[in-house]
């Protein structure tokens, strides 16, 4: 579709986060949001209101019927996401769906294969990779500064799972997943350091709750092999803090290491380099300090215009999204069993 006009967008869910995506929806010189759904049609028109939306709906179907879009943007928990993605193949629209794709990796597959049936576009909203701080990364890994990678860490510190009322405030559905920790917020990282460093092969993994009034677990460790022969850890918990003005930009710190030297990640996204044998120095990058994690929805929106407009390449398209849900899932086998799970494509799970 390249024919100069205005990508057609419909959103559904109205929630905290999606005032991320109707904010970078309104900010692309190439789309125009037509329309806002939510089952509680007041919280539809209160978000249609914020953002300049002409129409607000309470049904998915009759606004997908109503408005027609080119491009359907699903803002809503995992359980919701089959159902909505029927409904755009049903009309053969395209959609962009948030992450997690769904509750298994079993209804993932099942969706990329209701969406290729229809042979429409189905893109995760995985918003990390294209953090700023990610991208420059990748340029400097690219650029070899730090010679050969061998190693990537993340220690994640939000620290907003603290007591009773953790989450509640913001999206309280996340007290009742009973898969959490990975599932919602490490697939993050899985697709970030798949981005940085390759592939990976084998996981190993101890999972554990710290908060006794959510359903799922809150704290672990992942190590990752890569075919290349890089290790990875993720290090994560959601009760502390790392140091940062605003614990939600980059929501923890990342080192990575190669033979040449140690990119680190700071809460501030700032970047510093330390040369093997030389002192460490800021790295120093241009980014938009603005929303959520250096505006990424905004620049993840961009991309998918980029390509639905012009036809240039596409990241995060749900059927190669695949590999990061598999990789979660061995991930939880691990902790399950207490050991390595080898997901090397001879061993890849069925």
């Amino acid at each position: 579709m390249d024919d100069g006009r205005s990508l057609r967008v419909c959103t559904v869910g109205a929630g905290y986060f999606s005032r991320f995506h109707h904010d970078g929806w309104r900010r692309l010189e190439r789309a125009e949001l037509v329309a806002v759904c939510d089952l509680d049609r007041g919280k539809a028109e209160a978000m249609a209101d914020a953002f300049g939306v002409a129409r607000a709906f309470d049904d998915a179907a009759a606004m997908l019927d109503a408005c027609r879009p080119d491009l359907l943007d699903i803002v809503t928990p995992p359980a919701t996401h089959a159902e909505l993605v029927r409904l755009a193949a049903e009309r053969g629209i395209d959609v962009v769906c948030q992450k997690p794709l769904a509750p298994s990796l079993e209804e993932a597959r099942a969706l990329v294969a209701t969406a290729q049936g229809a042979g429409i576009r189905l893109i995760v909203h995985e918003n990390f990779r294209f953090q700023p701080w990610y991208r420059e990364a990748l340029l400097l890994l690219q650029g070899g500064l730090l010679g050969t990678p061998h190693g990537i860490a993340f220690r994640l510190r939000p620290g907003d799972g603290q007591g009773p009322d953790a989450y509640l405030a913001r999206q309280p559905y996340f007290q009742e997943m009973e898969r959490f920790l990975v599932h919602e917020t490490a697939i993050h990282l899985i697709d970030t350091f798949r981005f940085l460093l390759g592939e990976i092969d084998a996981v190993f993994a101890w999972l554990r709750r710290l908060n006794p009034a959510i359903a799922g677990e809150d704290a672990g460790y992942i190590l990752f092999r890569f075919a290349s022969g890089a290790a990875g850890l993720f290090d994560g918990n959601r009760l502390n803090e790392h140091v940062s003005d605003d614990l939600r930009r980059t929501m923890g710190e990342m080192w990575l290491e190669g033979s040449a030297g140690v990119l680190r990640l700071d809460g501030a996204g700032r970047l510093w380099l330390k040369p093997h044998g030389g002192d460490e120095r800021q790295h120093v990058f241009a980014f938009e300090d603005r929303h959520f994690g250096g505006d990424c929805v905004h620049l993840l929106q961009r991309h998918v215009v980029a390509h639905l407009q012009g036809g240039g390449p596409l990241e995060n398209d749900a059927a190669s999204y695949l590999r990061n849900v598999e990789i979660e899932e061995a991930v939880y086998r691990s902790a399950a069993e207490g050991g390595w799970v080898d997901i090397s494509p001879d061993r890849r799970q069925s």
